[in-house]
This record gives structure tokens, C-alpha cells and sequence, in this order.
């Protein structure tokens, strides 16, 4: 028998080494894990060889998902930063509130009018699938890399929701199950939201206390902090839950989010054993979880079911997203790419499976007093152990078929939508922060590339947070702080410090290490200027950029201050041509394909870096690089014409 003793810890052991099987194999492809996962186990559970059923781990699996989730969820919430959030703000906040709001009203009335039922079992299926949850987002993510403010709001909107989700689903299920307590709705959701957050602030001013003020065995002290920091995760978990249900999940993202964005010492120690543990434990979970399928109960939702998931995904999603993020920075190709990944996770999961357990429960004591009695009371006894049962299956059924079908195709097709959408930004990196990386950064990303710069100095990097860049914190000739920051996803290093040795060494790792395509350096003294040219490295002179700036101003002094202005008045950029629309033409006939305020200044051919102005004859092939210069939005949207067709 499966779930006998003497194959329990063999079967955890398999379970456990598939899920690092499915790892390796997602990491080579390049997709989520989260889509082996859920294969590995229907393949190992009921569906398919039965190796795990709903007995195998017996009533210990509920209790082995909760402290899963907790390690999960707070070590999402360990890594999220204030700083990050402060890169979309508003549409973080939109997406956990108003969003959140619309996905709740939205799917409970695709399910009001899908299956026919009461609204309260409506409003409680809205409120488990709100929860997208770091479970999901994460793997997709690792494998997606996308603007940091799209990963952002994802991230966010996941560790929120998965608390508020679960705090929701507990209290309204209060109105769906006969025998649960009678107290207010509003009250209900206020205790367990409040005993989380206090739990949480406990144990994270605990955690922190003794990482900070205690010894922790000098030599042992990084392994002593990285269990310390587990086993905290843990008691918040515990501990909430123990005061009122579902609170636990509060508990464990309020203390991640606490102690992540408190400097503290072992702080990478914490974050990588972190990161290493939460695979295991997910993998595990959704493996676990996906092995208790019931492909009958899918079946038995039927077409109502696909229904609901046809609105969650395709239409409530949508529409809660782009409502979320207006008048924010989104691109509209990156609210598209947020409004279909949106797969739900864990907490959906475990939570329906425990009110699906309750409400059978309560089922079957109904037919034993049913059993009982007699008349009309027998009849009604059963016919309400009947509506509970059937209230059981379309719960776990539509919320299982939900979340299998979102992880499954989003978390499948998010790479590919990336592609399409081409949201999957080439980083440009810029190694110091000073003030000439600082005013580099804020006139790359107002021409919308993604940026991250490299500093070390502590106090340069809260000012360039603050003033809301993306900052890696290291030594830019570190690799490991490189490839931490993108380089090996990089299309552009740029090496802008104030020591010409640094910026030599970045260069060399850029191009050596990365083979990052454009290298660019500042010489901060001419005679270097040789030694990085010998590299093939763009250099840029800083005593030359001051000379010819002055220069500039004695002689053209109107273009200078045009271009000292530009991000607000005008623009000049250079774009590949590869529209076919625009292949094969003369500039006389590009010309007034062009928006109004913008013209072609230079063309330089496919391969060659000598630029010239061209003649009204000059025909554009393709692969040409062309230099569009006028008013900003012209000349963004002339490259919008000109590059992409």
C-alpha cells in the first residue's frame, strides 16, 4: 500500500528528488518548474500510477502544506524592498487593493452565473482564487527576466494577496459552513489580519535582536543565522495559527518583509540557504498536492468550470490590470504580459482542500442524523448533507481546475509571451553611481531602457535608490556582483567611475567574462585613453567631453542647449531599420512617412560605423542604422515606424 509507513520515507525521498529532477530540467529549458512540478505529480499520484493518494501521508499533509507555505511565503517576502516597490507604486498599491477587489466581484460572478449557486459560495471560490502568490510568480519569474517594475508588482501582488486571500476565504466560509462561529465578518477578518501582523513584528524585532546583539558562536554564526531565521519563519507561522486560523500566512509575510528591509548582519548567508530550502519545500508541495488531483471532480465541473476559467484568466485579469496600472510607467506590451500571467498557487489550493474536507465532514454527520430520524426531518437532514457535498465538489473543483490551468498554460506560455511581447529587456549596466552614472541613468531611462547601476559606497546608493534607480549594491569587478546585476543578459556595460583602473577591469570582465556586444569607458585621464581603446572598448574622455562641451557652447551654443534639453524638448536616437515598409525606399519617400518634427539626420549602412547625411536619392536597405532627430515623442514614435513595423 502506498501510504503504509514502510514506503513513507522512500516516497518523500522520491517526491523530493523528482522536484530537483524537474528543477535542473526546467533551468535547462528555460521555462518555470512550476509546470514539471504539477506533471511529475500527476503523473506519481492518483491520476496516474497512484503512488500517492489522499491517505498516503494521512491527516498530516494540511499541516506539512502550512509550514511549507510559510517558508515560502516569507522568504518572498524576505526579498521584497521598499526601494523595489517604490518603482511602481501606485500600481502595486492598485493591484493588492482595487485589483484585488475586481478579481474578488469578478470571479464570484462567474461562478453566481456559471453553476447556478448561493453567493456566499460564490464570494468564497472569488476570494481563495484573488491569490496568485509567490509560489507561482516566483518560478516564472526566474526563468522570465522582465523590467523590475513589472517583476515587481507581480512579486508584491503575489505575497499580499496570498495573505488577504487566505484571511478572506476563512472568514467568509464562516457564512457557507452551518456549524463555523457567528462572529462579524469585518471582525473576523480585522483578528486574524491583526494577530498576523503583530506575530509577525514580534518575531521579526525577536530575529532581529539576536542577529544583531547575540553571538552566535563565532565560526558556526552564519549557519547558527540561517537556522535561526528558519526556525522564525516557522514559529510566526505557528504561532498566528494557533491564535486564529489562516492568520499564519499574515504572520510569515509581515516577518519576512520586516527583517528584509532591516540591515542585519549574515544577511547573504540568509538569503541563499533561503532560496536553496523554498525549492525543496515547493517543489515537495506542489508536487504533493498535484498527486491528490481528482480527475473525476474536474470532470464533474465541466463546462461551467472552463467557464470560470475562461473569465478568470481571459477577462477579469485583463481588465483588473489594465485598470490597476493607468497613468503608471507600464508599457502597454508589459500590461499585457502582467494580465496574462496571473497563475494561482498553493494557497488556493490548501485552503479549498481544507473547507472541501470541513464541508464533507459536516456532510456526513448530517447523514448520520439523518440515519436517526424520520419524515420530513430525515429528508431535509439529507437533502442538506447533499447540498454541502455538492457545495464541497464544485469548490475544490473549480478552484483545482483553475489553478491548473493557469499554472500549466501561463506558466508555460510566460516565456513565450515575453518573446512576443518583447518585454524581456536587454539590461544596460552602469558601474558607479556617482553624479555623471546618476544623470547617465536618468537620460537612458527616460528613452525607456532598462538600467541598473553598480555601487558600493552605502551612502550613493541610498541617494540613487531614493531618487529611484535600480541599484546593485558591490564592487563592479566582482563577477558574481556582474552577473547579479544582468551582465550576462546585458547589451550595454558602462564603465563610469571616477578610477580609471576600476573602469579598465570592467571592461576587461564585460567583454572576457559576458561578452557583452558594447563596451563603453570613462578616462578619467587622457593618457589613458589609449589602454582602453587597445581593448576595443568605447572610450569617452572625460577631459575631451568637457572640452568639447565648452567648445559647443562658443560655437552652437543653440543646438548645445537643444541638446542639453533633450528627454524634454527634443531627442536624437539611432535606430536599426528592419520595418519592409521602409526597405527599398529614398528618403524623399520616407520623409513624410515620418511623424511630424522628426527627421532622418545621418544613415550609416549595415556594418559600417561612418555615418553620413544623406541625399533626398539615398535608398534605405535593410539592416541601415538611421539617426532620427526631433521633438521626443516624434522621434519615439519614428522609431517605432522605422525598427519595428
Amino acid at each position: 500500500m502506498a501510504g503504509s509507513s514502510q514506503l513513507l520515507i522512500p516516497l518523500v525521498a522520491g517526491i523530493i528528488g523528482l522536484g530537483v529532477l524537474a528543477q535542473l530540467l526546467a533551468a535547462r529549458l528555460r521555462v518555470p518548474s512550476i509546470i514539471f512540478y504539477l506533471l511529475v505529480g500527476v503523473l506519481i499520484g492518483q491520476p496516474g500510477l497512484g503512488l500517492v493518494t489522499d491517505t498516503t501521508f494521512g491527516g498530516a499533509l494540511s499541516a506539512i502544506v502550512g509550514l511549507a507555505v510559510a517558508i515560502i511565503v516569507f522568504e518572498g517576502a524576505y526579498h521584497l524592498r521598499f526601494e523595489r516597490i517604490r518603482e511602481a507604486p501606485t500600481a502595486t498599491f492598485r493591484l493588492v487593493t482595487l485589483g484585488a477587489a475586481i478579481a474578488l466581484v469578478g470571479t464570484a460572478t462567474a461562478v453566481k452565473f456559471a453553476f447556478g449557486v448561493d453567493w456566499n459560495l460564490a464570494v468564497l471560490i472569488g476570494a481563495l482564487l484573488v491569490a496568485t502568490g509567490p509560489t507561482v510568480i516566483t518560478p516564472i519569474l526566474n526563468v522570465v527576466p522582465v523590467r523590475d517594475r513589472v517583476a515587481t508588482a507581480l512579486e508584491t501582488e503575489g505575497i499580499v494577496n496570498d495573505v488577504t486571500a487566505a484571511i478572506i476565504a476563512v472568514v467568509v466560509f464562516e457564512t457557507v459552513n452551518p456549524v463555523a462561529s457567528s462572529e462579524g465578518l469585518l471582525q473576523a477578518f480585522a483578528l486574524r489580519l491583526g494577530t498576523g501582523l503583530l506575530v509577525g513584528l514580534v518575531l521579526a524585532g525577536v530575529l532581529y535582536y539576536l542577529l544583531q546583539y547575540v553571538d552566535l558562536s563565532p565560526g558556526d554564526a552564519p549557519r547558527n543565522a540561517r537556522l535561526l531565521v528558519l526556525a522564525g519563519a516557522l514559529v510566526a507561522y505557528a504561532a498566528a495559527n494557533t491564535i486564529a486560523t489562516e492568520a499564519g500566512v499574515a504572520a510569515a509575510a509581515t516577518a519576512g518583509i520586516a527583517l528584509g528591509n532591516i540591515d542585519h548582519p549574515y544577511e547573504e548567508d540568509i538569503e541563499s540557504f533561503k532560496g536553496d530550502i523554498t525549492l525543496l519545500v515547493l517543489s515537495f508541495v506542489f508536487i504533493a498536492l498535484a498527486a491528490q488531483l481528482d480527475l473525476a471532480a474536474l470532470m464533474r465541473v465541466g463546462i461551467p468550470g472552463l467557464v470560470v476559467v475562461f473569465a478568470v484568466a481571459l477577462v477579469i485579469r485583463p481588465f483588473l490590470v489594465f485598470v490597476s496600472t493607468v497613468g503608471d510607467r507600464f508599457t502597454t506590451n508589459e500590461k499585457l504580459f502582467v494580465s496574462f500571467v496571473g497563475p494561482r498557487g498553493i494557497i488556493p489550493a490548501s485552503v479549498a482542500t481544507l473547507f472541501a474536507v470541513e464541508l464533507n465532514n459536516v456532510a456526513a454527520e448530517l447523514r448520520t442524523e439523518a440515519a436517526n430520524a424520520s419524515g420530513e426531518e430525515a429528508t431535509q437532514l439529507l437533502a442538506e448533507a447533499a447540498a454541502l457535498s455538492t457545495q464541497a465538489e464544485i469548490l475544490l473543483g473549480t478552484v483545482f481546475l483553475v489553478i491548473f490551468a493557469t499554472a500549466l498554460f501561463e506558466g508555460g506560455l510566460a516565456r513565450f509571451l515575453a518573446e512576443q511581447l518583447d518585454v524581456i529587456p536587454m539590461r544596460l549596466i552602469i558601474v558607479g553611481g556617482g553624479k555623471v552614472g546618476r544623470a547617465l541613468a536618468e537620460r537612458l531611462e527616460d528613452r525607456g531602457e532598462n538600467v541598473v547601476i553598480i555601487e558600493q559606497d552605502e551612502q550613493v546608493v541610498e541617494r540613487a535608490r531614493n531618487e529611484g534607480y535600480t541599484v546593485e549594491i558591490g564592487d563592479g569587478t566582482d563577477t558574481d556582483v556582474l552577473r547579479s546585476a544582468g551582465a550576462e543578459n546585458a547589451k550595454t556595460v558602462i564603465a563610469a567611475t571616477g578610477d580609471d583602473d576600476v573602469n579598465l577591469l570592467v571592461s576587461q570582465l564585460a567583454s572576457s567574462k559576458f561578452g557583452v556586444d558594447r563596451v563603453i569607458a570613462r578616462a578619467n585621464n587622457p593618457d589613458n585613453v589609449e589602454a582602453f581603446e587597445d581593448l576595443g572598448v568605447r572610450t569617452i574622455s572625460s577631459a575631451m567631453a568637457t572640452a568639447w562641451a565648452i567648445d559647443n557652447q562658443i560655437e552652437r551654443p543653440a543646438i548645445a542647449h537643444w541638446m542639453t534639453d533633450v528627454g524634454r524638448v527634443g531627442d536624437v536616437q539611432e535606430v536599426a531599420v528592419t520595418n519592409p515598409d521602409i526597405v527599398g525606399k529614398s528618403i524623399r519617400e520616407v520623409g513624410p512617412m515620418l511623424p511630424e518634427a522628426c527627421l532622418v539626420a545621418l544613415v550609416s549602412g549595415e556594418g559600417h560605423d561612418n555615418a553620413d547625411v544623406p541625399t533626398a536619392d539615398y535608398v534605405i536597405q535593410e539592416g541601415d542604422m538611421v539617426t532620427l532627430l526631433g521633438r521626443r515623442d516624434s522621434v519615439r514614435d519614428g522609431m517605432e515606424l522605422v525598427g519595428t513595423g
